[in-house]
């Protein structure tokens, strides 16, 4: 699938933080993916106005491995802001509840989002459903996405690569389209 970036787009790269343990994800590979749309997205952004906007989730739940001060709340290495990139935090699932996140892309002109991170059942695809209903054209970049197994109300594990290819199926279908790295990679080199 190929897209465009023929619109002011903005990446958010969602809670790519040291508490997953990414080997136990349904995407191994999500890192690598996800710090190869890092580094392309800087390059070009150089020379096009393609802001990159980072959101950290920073929970308010006693003894959660993402609150503030905990060894898992950091972003995983690679994925800190660097320079003047601005950083979102939350405490909720969605990006853009409580924070400023959708002022920030309203006041910079943006009408497309670049979404990837962790974890794909949760807060990309809460925050996906999100921007696509506050009118956003919504990019999901599903092999920099990952979850985890999950246990039903019957007890039953349903396996993460299940949860994570249902969530994108659905967000595809409704709020959004889901593309590859390479796809977002090739509509970067697109604009050089």
């Amino acid at each position: 699938m190929t897209i465009a970036l023929d619109v002011p787009t903005a990446l958010i790269p969602i809670d790519v933080q040291r508490a997953f343990d990414m080997a136990a994800s349904s995407n191994p590979a999500m890192e690598p993916n996800g710090l190869r749309l890092l580094a392309a997205w800087r390059r070009a952004s150089q020379s096009a106005e393609l802001p990159l906007i980072h959101v950290r989730h920073d929970s308010v739940q006693p003894g959660s491995p993402f609150r503030p001060g905990q060894p898992g709340h950091p972003l995983r290495p690679g994925f800190e802001p660097r320079g003047d990139e601005p950083l979102v935090t939350k405490s909720v699932n969605a990006a853009f509840i409580g924070t400023d996140l959708d002022l920030r892309l309203r006041r910079l002109g943006v009408q497309q989002v670049v979404l990837f991170g962790m974890t794909t059942d949760m807060c990309v695809s809460t925050s996906a459903r999100v921007a696509s209903n506050l009118g956003y054209r919504t990019i999901v970049v599903g092999d920099a996405a990952a979850c985890f197994d999950l246990v039903d109300a019957d007890g039953t594990r349903v396996p993460a690569r299940e949860i994570h290819r249902a969530h994108l199926a659905t967000l595809h279908a409704e709020f959004g389209t889901v593309v590859d790295t390479e796809a977002v990679l090739a509509a970067l080199g697109q604009r050089d």
